[in-house]
């Protein structure tokens, strides 16, 4: 079976086979997972003590230059995963005791994702962590199956979502799926653990010498959103990759300076949530695509 899809905003109607890649996203139907397996570098809310149970999906309909996962986001890498397989993944995941079970870059494959969820009772969150670069439409199908969205909202503005992201039409596809995310979710909530429960947790990845534009992320979620509705999850985590000689602006990790702008703009703005320090860019932070879970 082929389809000529139209899943992301690109649509971009490629033709994607069961097995057969097709796309930006260079995927095939069928689910490709690199790891599936505990993980300890989300939010608290999310990880807790124990963990989200991690599902890193292959494949990626962004191009970012800097992309600390470009071994599996070029749709490299992985295995093919049926929906039983997919299914009994997330029952394994929670029956490890994880807090959360964390469904990573799953975008392309969102019709698979949903029948491996619909009718699911896994008693723990399932959690949507995203480029932010979806179709509303499409998000529409996880309704009532994602308890949390965790998506980024990478860029404000549309001359460095082009450049760094071949998405020129980033900044407004992001807004309208993350307005979407909230409309299925409502104000986020927490439970006495101080773990998320639903609701919608923004991310933003600090790009060197882009505090302006990072302010007015900021702003975006401060102003869109009820005081008090979102998280916001401020990353200084950016680590320079090879491959940049294009691009020596991103060159260089944030700043202490940098960091420390943006963490008290975002407490002046009013956002809940967590920020990083500089020294947590590390490349000890990527996991190995060593198909641990998937095997």
């Amino acid at each position: 079976m082929e389809v000529c899809c139209d899943l992301c905003p690109r649509r971009c109607g490629a033709l994607r086979g069961e097995e057969t890649p097709g796309g930006i996203c260079r995927s095939p139907l069928v689910p490709r997972v690199a790891r599936a397996a505990p993980h300890y570098g989300e939010e608290p809310c999310i990880a807790g003590k124990n963990g989200s149970g991690a599902v890193f999906f292959t494949g990626c309909s962004l191009r970012c230059v800097f992309c600390q996962n470009r071994d599996i986001s070029r749709g490299e890498g992985g295995r093919p995963v049926s929906v039983p397989a997919l299914r009994e993944m997330f029952l394994r995941l929670r029956d490890m005791g994880v807090d959360s079970l964390d469904l990573v870059t799953g975008a392309h494959y969102v019709p698979a994702v949903a029948e491996a969820l619909s009718g699911l009772t896994l008693g723990i969150p399932v959690v949507w962590n995203s480029s932010g670069y979806e179709s509303a439409e499409t998000l529409r199908q996880l309704e009532g199956l994602v308890q949390v969205y965790m998506p980024d909202y990478k860029y404000y503005d549309a001359a460095s979502a082009k450049r760094y992201s071949a998405a020129a039409d980033y900044p407004q596809v992001a807004a309208a799926a993350i307005r979407e995310m909230f409309r299925q979710t409502g104000p986020f909530v927490l439970d006495e653990k101080g773990l998320m429960k639903s609701g919608v947790l923004i991310r933003h990845l600090i790009l060197p010498g882009r505090v302006d534009e990072a302010r007015d992320v900021i702003d975006f979620a401060a102003d869109e959103f009820p005081r008090g509705s979102v998280l916001f999850s401020l990353m200084s985590q950016y680590t320079p990759m090879p491959g940049l000689e294009r691009y020596p602006e991103l060159q260089r990790r944030v700043t202490a300076e940098e960091n420390r702008a943006l963490i008290h703009y975002m407490q002046v703005r009013g956002l809940e949530g967590f920020w990083q320090e500089p020294d947590a860019a590390t490349e000890e932070m990527i996991p190995d695509w060593d198909l641990t879970g998937v095997r």
